[in-house]
């Protein structure tokens, strides 16, 4: 394997799937940072590989004081720690289903090395299919299913992405590290699905006349739109209900933040304005097939049952 990656456990296991996200440029809402957390803290992940750091990160930019250095953290002049740049892959299990799930820094230097490091653990752990995870600000309604972009590998894999009701992306511009890996696991011919949600974000200043935006941290229900398709593609069981609750409480902190900042300046259509971008809005909603199905299969029941009890 050389030395740009440790395996931490023997024999290597072997997993069918793969979850990658990133402490990186395209983490709004930390769709990218935050989703894979989670899942490793609640279905407590093994630890089973890591890149190793050396050469992939700057240590300073002159001029930025404190932008990209590590962080280091003294108690009564002790250092208890020092946070550097890691990248770990965790195995979750979930009855016959094993996925890796992979947490890293987006790298400074040596991206093409970076990758192909993340490529032979997958080929290592014999990964059939991988999940890279993203998000991006954008302005649209915040009580709304979120829209997620994709991309894909390979060119058979087209209709299984459209599938997924994501909005196959068009983009022409500077390379997120998902995006990066996404052609490097093509050239390899490996199943690669980028998923990047849209949150939102809102620039409130010109109804102000102060700068003030409104942005979600941690938006749940982007995570939860990912999680359910991860679960479609994966056939896994992970459970959305948790991120649907965070969801819901989500919305409800949005909107009396919002109705508290209308109510301080009624005069400047706070209101109208999110009435607006709800109106024009148009949602992607995921519907898996089988859901479809199943749902006019029990119309059919309901009709049945009612007809039989009139006659």
């Amino acid at each position: 394997m050389g030395n740009e990656v440790q395996i931490l456990v023997e024999p290597v296991p072997q997993a069918q799937y793969m979850i990658l996200g990133w402490r990186q440029w395209a983490d709004a809402g930390a769709v990218s940072s935050g989703l894979p957390v989670y899942l490793i803290e609640k279905y407590q992940g093994k630890l089973v590989a890591q890149i190793n750091p050396h050469g992939y990160y700057l240590f300073q930019i002159p001029g930025t004081h404190d932008l990209i250095r590590p962080v280091i953290h003294f108690h009564n002049g002790f250092p208890q720690s020092l946070e550097v740049p890691e990248n770990h892959f965790f195995l979750i299990n979930r009855g016959t289903t094993s996925i890796l799930v992979f947490i890293g820094d987006e790298p400074h230097l040596n991206v093409e090395e970076y990758v192909q490091a993340i490529l032979k653990v997958a080929k290592l752990f014999g990964v059939q299919k991988m999940i890279g995870l993203g998000g991006v600000y954008g302005e649209f309604p915040y009580d709304k299913e979120r829209d997620i972009s994709g991309s894909y590998s390979l060119q058979e894999m087209h209709q299984e992405v459209e599938d997924l009701s994501l909005r196959l992306t068009n983009y022409h511009g500077g390379v997120s590290i998902g995006s990066y890996l996404c052609k490097r696991a093509g050239d390899e011919h490996l199943p690669y699905i980028g998923m990047y949600a849209m949150v939102p974000y809102y620039d409130l200043s010109p109804l102000l006349n102060i700068e003030q935006t409104l942005r979600i941290e941690n938006d749940y229900m982007a995570w939860l739109g990912i999680l359910r398709r991860v679960n479609y593609l994966f056939k896994t069981d992970f459970d959305v209900l948790d991120l649907a609750q965070k969801s819901r409480k989500l919305i409800r902190e949005v909107s009396q933040e919002i109705q508290e900042l209308s109510g301080q300046m009624p005069e400047a259509g706070i209101q109208a304005y999110f009435e607006n971008l709800s109106k024009n809005f148009r949602e992607n909603p995921f519907i898996p097939l089988e859901d479809v199905w199943e749902e006019h299969l029990r119309k059919i029941l309901k009709k049945m049952e009612d007809e039989g009890e009139e006659g």
